[in-house]
């Protein structure tokens, strides 16, 4: 790394970082019975029965992989997509336990064995 003359004078260090784009599902993650505040929070759907409910949230790179998971998602499970966003590959659903892991565990199977993607695990709590 090279300094200029003014960052080596003031002991600082400026450092410059890219992200590359792979093809890759970073983080998966369930969260089951959220407290109606984190409904509220996320401006998700307030009518939901919190008890046997449950948020999925995912992000992807590229970024557009979202639209792709967003549309297997609502194929593969009873589901309300809470969010998606194409420009930070972050995708939101939720509803019933049972139907947000197997919405999760079809987006991730597809993407791992379809699509060639490195897919982390998924995590639940």
């Amino acid at each position: 790394m090279e300094l200029d003359k003014n960052t080596r004078a003031q002991g600082q260090v400026r450092i410059v970082q890219e992200t590359v784009a792979g093809k890759e599902i970073t983080l998966c993650h369930i969260i089951g019975g959220p407290l109606p505040i984190v409904y509220q929070k996320l401006g998700l759907n307030p009518e939901i029965d919190y008890r046997t409910s449950a948020i999925g949230i995912m992000n992807m790179t590229p970024p557009e992989s979202a639209v792709i998971a967003s549309d297997i998602a609502v194929k593969n499970g009873d589901v309300y997509l809470g969010f998606a966003d194409r420009f930070s590959g972050t995708l939101i659903i939720t509803g019933e336990l049972s139907q947000v892991k197997a919405a999760l565990h079809e987006i991730c199977r597809y993407f791992e064995n379809d699509l060639g993607y490195v897919v982390c695990p998924i995590t639940e709590r």
